[in-house]
C-alpha cells in the first residue's frame, strides 16, 4: 500500500528482459530485499540492493498494463517506498496496481499550478469524478475535471518541480491507477442491486 507520494526521482541505470536497476538513495533507507518500492506507480519488489541502487523484477503483465517497458537507461522515476505503519498518510490509498495507460494531452497555466489533461480509455475514466483521486505515474492527485475520454488535474509548484512531470511533453504516456474505492461500490452496488419489479415494488409498499 501507498499514499502517492513521491519520495525520490530515481533515474534507470539498466533495462533488460524482465528486471529494471534503478539508481537512488532515500528510498534505499531501510528497505530490505522482498519490500515493495512503487516504480513510477506499478508496486514490485525489490530483488537486489546496491550502495546506491537496487534492482526489481517486472512481470509480462505489469508490462502489458504500464510504461515501464518503454523506459530507457537514464530516464527518471518516481519512487515511494510501502506505507510503514504510523507514517503520515498524505495522499490516497494507492495500491500500485495500474488500471492502464493515458497519454498526455496538455499542460496549461492557471497560476502557480499547471492543469494536465490526460487521455484515457472510458474502462478508466467511467471512475473518475470531480474532486475524486486518480494516481499518475504514482502520485496522488485531485481531479478537477473529468469526461468520458479524460481527466484533468492540477500540479502544484511542487509536484511539478520534485516528480517526473517537469520532462512530461505533451503526447508522453503514463501509468494511471484510479482510486479503488470507485471499483468496489461499483461492484457491491450491482451485486446487490434487486430487479426493479412489480412484485417487488409491491413487497416494499410502492405499488
Amino acid at each position: 500500500m501507498f499514499t502517492g507520494i513521491v519520495e525520490e526521482v530515481g533515474q534507470l541505470k539498466f533495462a533488460g528482459p524482465g528486471k529494471l536497476v534503478i539508481a537512488a538513495r532515500k528510498v534505499l533507507e531501510g528497505t530490505r530485499l522482498g519490500d515493495s518500492i512503487a516504480v513510477n506507480g506499478p508496486c514490485l519488489t525489490v530483488t537486489a540492493i546496491g550502495n546506491a541502487d537496487f534492482s526489481v523484477d517486472v512481470m509480462p503483465e505489469t508490462l502489458r498494463r504500464t510504461t515501464l517497458g518503454t523506459l530507457k537507461p537514464g530516464d527518471k522515476i518516481n519512487l515511494e517506498r510501502a506505507l510503514a505503519l504510523g507514517d503520515r498518510f498524505g495522499g490516497h490509498f494507492v495500491q500500485g496496481h495500474i488500471d492502464g495507460t493515458g497519454k498526455i494531452v496538455s499542460f496549461v497555466p492557471e497560476g502557480d499550478a499547471v492543469i494536465m489533461k490526460v487521455s484515457a480509455p472510458p474502462q478508466i475514466t467511467r471512475y473518475a469524478v470531480e474532486k475524486g483521486f486518480v494516481a499518475i505515474d504514482g502520485i496522488s492527485l485531485t481531479i478537477v475535471e473529468c469526461d468520458a475520454h479524460s481527466v484533468s488535474v492540477s500540479l502544484v509548484t511542487y509536484t511539478q518541480n520534485n516528480t517526473t512531470f517537469a520532462d512530461k511533453r505533451p503526447g508522453g504516456l503514463v501509468n494511471l491507477e484510479i482510486d479503488i474505492i470507485a471499483k468496489y461500490v461499483e461492484k457491491l452496488a450491482g451485486k446487490y442491486k434487486p430487479e426493479m419489479t412489480l412484485e417487488f415494488l409491491a413487497q416494499h409498499g410502492f405499488a
